[in-house]
């Protein structure tokens, strides 16, 4: 597992302002949105290219594009799907799919309950997209899910991530996988109901409002 915390003054000033319990859903739409974009940047910096040859107004040159497959992004539903709008502004060529997971909040298993997905990942560069890695098991079930597809490189994008999930991740995560984590930010740790410490709360009920 590779992981990259990114350090910039944008993020840590958006990532404190989505943190606060008084900011609205709008807002905290619209945040989630900007850091996403922000940490696209770096997710998407060993993406496949190949020559494009093309004329400028001026004379002709080989450039680069993304070399196909196209990219398969990846929102866990639901609160993954906040992250989905600023994923797609930075690389619309990808295609979409879902996947719903949810934890047991009495066990803590993670449970599959819907995908969009090809059924071949053979060769293509994966982006799962879900706002907090806490203790691991989400994004593990969801790599593994799409190994399974033949994914082979495999990039999470999370805007925050706890110490014990990232050691679970360490600890579990088949090596055989390509598997690079992308964050805002790494924080003290998990309570005893399993939330990110300071963290943000429920990040899809402060998206979308609380579902009872």
């Amino acid at each position: 597992m590779e992981l990259h915390v990114l350090q910039h003054p944008l993020i840590e000033h958006k990532l404190t302002v989505l943190r606060d319990k008084n900011t609205p859903s709008n807002t905290f739409r619209e945040l989630t949105s900007e850091l996403v974009m922000l940490e696209a940047y770096e997710a998407t910096r060993n993406l496949e290219i190949e020559d494009a040859a093309i004329e400028t107004p001026v004379a002709p040159m080989v450039g680069k594009k993304l070399a196909a497959p196209r990219p398969m992004v990846v929102p866990v539903l639901r609160a993954g799907l906040g992250m989905l709008d600023g994923m797609t502004r930075l690389l619309p060529t990808a295609e979409v799919g879902f996947l719903g997971m949810k934890r047991d909040e009495s066990t803590l298993d993670i449970i599959t309950y819907a995908n969009r997905l090809p059924e071949d990942l053979s060769g293509r560069q994966c982006f799962l997209l879900d706002p907090m890695l806490a203790t691991g098991g989400t994004l593990i079930a969801a790599t593994n899910y799409l190994a399974e597809r033949g994914a082979k490189d495999v990039t999470s994008i999370n805007i925050l991530a706890a110490p014990e999930g990232l050691e679970h991740l360490k600890a579990e995560m088949d090596p055989k996988i390509n598997l690079k984590v992308v964050v805002c930010a790494v924080d003290e740790k998990l309570n005893e109901h399993a939330y990110i410490v300071p963290g943000l709360g429920d990040a899809g009920d402060r998206l979308y409002g609380v579902i009872n």
